[in-house]
């Protein structure tokens, strides 16, 4: 796997004259209690102070040496992932997450008054970070939440704990440089299910967002207070027979192995009518992929990256480079490869199960109608991404309404979907099982009606 070469993370330079960590708490208790406190000073802050204090979170998080840092050390922790990809993932989050902007107000108003639509925010937040995206979510959570009003208090995954608590801790400093009250972001520094039970279960906490995998994103949705749940999915890409092959070819080598295919919003699988694979799979190995279609070699794949009941992937495979992988079952890998792909049948495991890791299974259909339904199965319901690449309108517009995922991508790589090298913002916490969607500060906030009476 690509390793780092940044220092150790605990030799990280700090943005300040001593070496607290900001923010950062042992107990939950007592970092909600830090939240709460600055939320109820931040309660009094205008909306010019919120620009300003989000503009110092997009600039801390944009810094060059930061960026770098947070990209190399994620891969360093977590033991998964693409630096350079990371890179471009953070600097997306801190650069088009939308901040106060996203507040639109609406106004009704006739003889008898007027009525205005305004954002709230709820107050603490506690927020359930993951590993495959773990500074990310924090730089583009923190945006949203801060720009609705609230304070919020992360609990990041173990595998990504002391990272996560160095960027709070930088995040904190800029911001109170910036004239914001302390805590406004906290984070649990030693975090556990234990940890997360306690901070669901605060009063203090008025709303929980779990970005993560369906465990977590079920303990939330089961606590009883406003949830947004952002869970797993298996994104289809659908490739018909008037596509442009080549660029197909590129788009989906080039969307499946970003970040080593860590995103959920990842090409998982291919289905392909049947007349394209033969140059689809060609392109696609000019275009950085192997081809691996021995059985023997299948199989020893499926039992290196797949739990012995063939229902998870392996943890520890999660997130490897093709390369790695390929060498693990006695392959070599050809030079620049960087997505292992092989055509297979739908009840294939790498097909049904999402992997998380540049392992891309093509299945063939006889033709696009097939193709689609396909796709909509294997998708298992999550309503989260899908993908197709054809020139037929109404195809596109058929897969699109039938699948109703969150995310639907036409003719393009997977990550245009969250606003890299796509039009649209961008965010790290796309919620279907909860329908927010892919969220922005107007997802942390109420919607509160003011209404002012004419006769006054």
């Amino acid at each position: 796997m690509t390793t780092s070469t940044a220092s150790p993370i605990t030799d990280a330079p700090v943005a300040g004259p001593d070496d607290r960590q900001l923010g950062a708490f042992d107990e939950v208790a007592d970092a909600v209690q830090a939240a709460q406190t600055a939320f109820d000073t931040y309660l009094d802050c205008t909306l010019a102070q919120r620009r300003a204090f989000i503009a110092a979170i997009r600039e801390e998080s944009t810094r060059e040496e930061n960026l770098r840092y947070m990209a190399y050390e994620a891969v360093a922790e977590t033991k998964m992932g693409n630096a350079e990809h990371k890179v471009l993932k953070n600097k997306y989050a801190a650069t088009l997450t939308p901040g106060v902007e996203d507040l639109l107000m609406e106004a009704y108003q006739s003889d008898t008054g007027m009525t205005t639509m305004e954002y709230a925010p709820y107050g603490v937040i506690g927020a359930i970070t993951p590993t495959t995206n773990p500074t990310e979510t924090i730089i583009s959570n923190g945006i949203s939440m801060l720009a609705a009003g609230n304070a919020v208090v992360f609990s990041p995954h173990p595998r990504a704990r002391r990272l996560s608590v160095w960027l709070v801790d930088r995040l904190n400093r800029a911001l109170i440089a910036a004239g914001a009250p302390e805590n406004l972001m906290t984070i649990i520094r030693k975090p556990s299910m234990d940890a997360t039970a306690q901070l669901m279960a605060s009063p203090q906490v008025q709303m929980l967002v779990a970005t993560g995998g369906p465990q977590i994103v079920n303990m939330v949705l089961s606590s009883g207070k406003k949830a947004i749940g952002a869970g797993s999915g298996n994104p289809p890409v659908v490739v018909d027979e008037t596509a442009d092959i080549p660029k197909a070819a590129r788009d989906i080598v080039n969307g499946a192995s970003f970040d080593n295919n860590l995103p959920c919003t990842a090409e998982k699988e291919v289905v392909a009518v049947s007349p394209v694979v033969p140059e689809l799979v060609e392109r696609m190995v000019h275009e950085g992929a192997q081809l691996v279609n021995d059985p023997e070699i299948l199989e020893r794949l499926r039992d290196l990256l797949m739990s012995p009941d063939r229902e998870h992937p392996r943890p520890s495979w999660v997130g490897q480079d093709a390369g790695t992988i390929l060498q693990a079952v006695g392959v070599t890998p050809d030079p620049g490869t960087r997505l292992i792909i092989t055509e297979t049948s739908a009840d294939d495991p790498l097909v049904q199960v999402e992997m998380l890791m540049p392992v891309l299974p093509i299945v063939a259909t006889t033709d696009a109608s097939q193709a689609i339904d396909l796709a909509i199965d294997l998708e298992h319901g999550h309503h989260h991404t899908a993908i197709m690449h054809s020139r037929d309108v109404s195809r596109l517009e058929s897969m699109a309404r039938r699948s109703r995922t969150t995310i639907f991508v036409k003719n393009g790589p997977s990550y245009s979907g969250i606003g890299i090298e796509g039009e649209g913002f961008a965010t790290f916490t796309i919620a279907g099982p909860t329908g927010e969607g892919l969220t922005s500060a107007r997802s942390f906030a109420r919607r509160r009606r003011c209404v002012l009476n004419a006769s006054m």
